[in-house]
């Protein structure tokens, strides 16, 4: 349809469809989808340029790298996108209401053309890069590649994703292209936001209601999001489905298409005083959302989300307002480093955690250690560069030229035997094969799982394979302890001299994957870690061995690694299986290593379940990772073949200090 200067309908450019003639309006009767009144609408309000916005983007991107950098001391910075969303959503449907108001057209393909030559090159810049990097540093980190380029390719990464379980907030679960989710919503709402707005535009008549209808859009998606979490409400059930999903996490957007909505029907509000104290203190409440909201919190979902994008909200119709009522916070957000990060943060955003998972699997290190440190730093100035190199050389052209005359000016160069012109094509073509490589030769399973899977079966083995004296509860059966040389061992001999000791050891896929080195030590043990278990199932798992009078003398326990003490009752659940195991048994307790911000207090809560216990000891495998980068896999949770040697090494220290 056209949305001509007196709103008859008639064809919109790009879809081929010739609705019937309308009956005329009077002359005194604006039509629904009139826009062109008077000082209406952002075109007559605003120039080309809205003042704040890119800074705005800065401290949006800034949250979201420093979440997946250090997500203890920024737990809530993923709600960055949700400030992104919100301003997605306010500026395209600017773009769309300017083209409106100036052409009475909305081109269709012409506005998609434009989303792909903003959007296209440094995706496909990053993708070309990523991954034949990542296959050769680390090949786990490509993993189910193939299913991550075709989200990608086809900006479906979000139900792609949900399809196949995986959980946006697990650390220790590094996807390579994980962050192109929000990417796949945005570019999913640019292909039906435009069809949608024109028909709100025809077919709704009064302005208010046209807002009125988006804005109840919104808090459907909310209120969808939270009925779809009610049933696992508090229950640490993973959120991903309603994260990633387009129906359930489409409010900012919404609500960003709502404020431009209302300007077209009054302009942007001019605030007064107010100006000068509500923006400062949105910014200020959603920085707080940034330290205090975490992923895993009920609250979260939607209110936390809800909250943020409202927050992001003002601060879009501060910066909306600031041209006709210029404020010292609009021009704090002109800044010239805000400016220019926000200028790049798209490749910002794309680049940063590709390069994470990179650096990570090559440094190795835990968080707060010093090669921790320096990783980081590796990642941030690697990203700093290749953003902005991508925004110079790759996303401007392309802006400028478009694709095909971007394509003539790299030819021409190459013509005229430049060499860095040349060298670029030889590096693009380079760039095409290695990832086409990469992803065919991608491993089906991460080592992780390998070395899991492995220490499940060799435990199952051993089990399987123990004869009908495998000593009971009170250790009746277990052999003398001997030395290496056959002799009888004296009583004091360290326990990791003695070949015979009988242990009985509990934990989830941390044991698993340690189960190997450690049947090697201890031959006669009893290994049994199970994936995804806690402390709470623990309880179960010490009352059935000691029912079934399985529970020795030497027990090992490592829960912890699913979520530490965050379940409720978990703390509880530690002391009582201590009970159970009794003061006359050895046990040991395996502290957790990762990157989650719950870890430093699920260790020091370990150390309080095992104090003023004699006969409980806390091995410190989190120092000891962190004293000796390169024991983990690359999900920084999981030990490696070194890693399950030291792991064994360390379990067999501190069962000799209870002796």
């Amino acid at each position: 349809m056209v949305l001509t200067d007196d709103a008859r309908p008639g064809l919109v450019a790009g879809t081929g469809a010739v609705p019937a003639a309308p009956a005329a309006t009077p002359a005194h009767q604006a039509h629904p989808a009139t826009l062109r009144e008077p000082g209406a609408g952002p075109t007559a309000a605003h120039g080309p340029r809205i003042p704040g916005l890119d800074g705005l983007r800065a401290v949006a991107v800034v949250a979201v790298v420093a979440f997946h950098l250090a997500p203890a001391w920024v737990p809530g910075g993923f709600l960055g996108v949700d400030v992104f969303f919100v301003v997605s959503g306010f500026l395209i449907t600017t773009l769309l209401l300017r083209e409106v108001a100036g052409t009475s057209w909305i081109r269709l393909p012409r506005f998609w053309v434009r989303r792909a030559r903003r959007l296209l090159p440094a995706l496909a810049l990053v993708l070309v890069t990523s991954i034949p990097v990542a296959r050769l540093v680390e090949p786990d980190l490509t993993v189910g590649i193939g299913r991550q380029l075709l989200g990608a390719v086809t900006f479906s990464t979000n139900w792609v994703e949900i399809a196949a379980g995986t959980d946006y907030f697990d650390e220790s679960q590094p996807e390579l292209l994980r962050i192109l989710w929000s990417l796949a919503i945005e570019e999913q709402f640019y292909l039906a936001w435009p069809v949608l707005l024109v028909l709100l535009l025809i077919t709704v008549r009064s302005a208010a209601w046209r807002v009125r209808i988006v804005v109840a859009c919104a808090f459907v998606s909310a209120a969808a999001m939270a009925l779809l979490l009610m049933p696992a409400y508090g229950t640490g059930v993973d959120p991903t489905r309603v994260y990633y999903g387009t129906d359930t996490h489409a409010f900012g957007l919404l609500l960003g298409a709502a404020v431009t909505l209302r300007w077209a029907k009054a302009g942007p509000a001019l605030w007064g005083a107010r100006a000068r104290v509500l923006p400062p203190l949105a910014l200020a409440g959603l920085v707080a959302l940034f330290l205090l909201l975490r992923g895993d919190s009920p609250l979260t979902y939607p209110l936390g989300l809800l909250a943020a994008s409202l927050l992001a909200l003002v601060l879009v119709q501060a910066c909306g307002a600031a041209r006709a009522e210029p404020t010292w916070f609009t021009a704090a957000l002109e800044a010239p480093a805000l400016r220019w990060v926000g200028e790049r943060s798209y490749g910002i955003y794309l680049w940063h955690w590709p390069v994470a998972c990179v650096v990570n699997a090559a440094v190795g290190a835990q968080p707060g250690t010093a090669w921790w440190g320096v990783g980081t730093g590796l990642t941030v100035a690697l990203t700093v560069v290749l953003a902005a190199a991508s925004y110079r050389w790759v996303e401007m052209p392309v802006r400028r030229l478009g694709f095909r005359g971007a394509l003539r000016a790299l030819l021409g160069a190459v013509r005229t035997a430049a060499v860095v012109p040349k060298a670029a094509v030889v590096v693009a073509v380079l760039a095409l094969v290695g990832t086409g490589a990469a992803v065919t030769s991608a491993p089906g399973r991460t080592a992780t799982e390998l070395a899991i899977a492995a220490g499940v079966q060799a435990a199952a083995g051993q089990a399987a394979g123990q004869d009908a004296s495998t000593p009971t509860a009170d250790g009746a059966g277990e052999p003398a302890p001997t030395s290496r040389t056959g002799g009888a061992a004296p009583d004091r001999l360290p326990f990791g001299a003695r070949r015979g000791a009988q242990v009985s050891a509990f934990g989830d896929s941390v044991l698993a994957a340690a189960a190997p080195a450690i049947l090697a030590r201890y031959p006669r043990a009893q290994v049994e870690g199970v994936v995804s278990t806690d402390w709470l199932d623990a309880e179960r798992m010490i009352r059935t061995a000691k029912l079934e009078g399985r529970l020795r003398q030497t027990v090992l326990l490592n829960f912890g690694t699913n979520a530490g003490f965050q379940l409720e009752g978990s703390a509880d659940a530690a002391r009582h299986v201590l009970d159970m195991i009794g003061p006359d048994r050895r046990v040991v307790l395996v502290n957790s290593v990762g990157i989650s911000y719950w870890v430093p207090d699920a260790n020091k809560t370990l150390d309080q379940v095992a104090g003023g216990r004699e006969n409980v000891a806390v091995a410190d495998w989190h120092t000891l990772v962190d004293e000796h980068p390169g024991l983990l896999h690359a999900d920084a949770t999981h030990p490696n073949l070194d890693g399950v040697e030291a792991y064994t090494d360390l379990v067999e220290e501190s069962f000799a200090a209870l002796e």
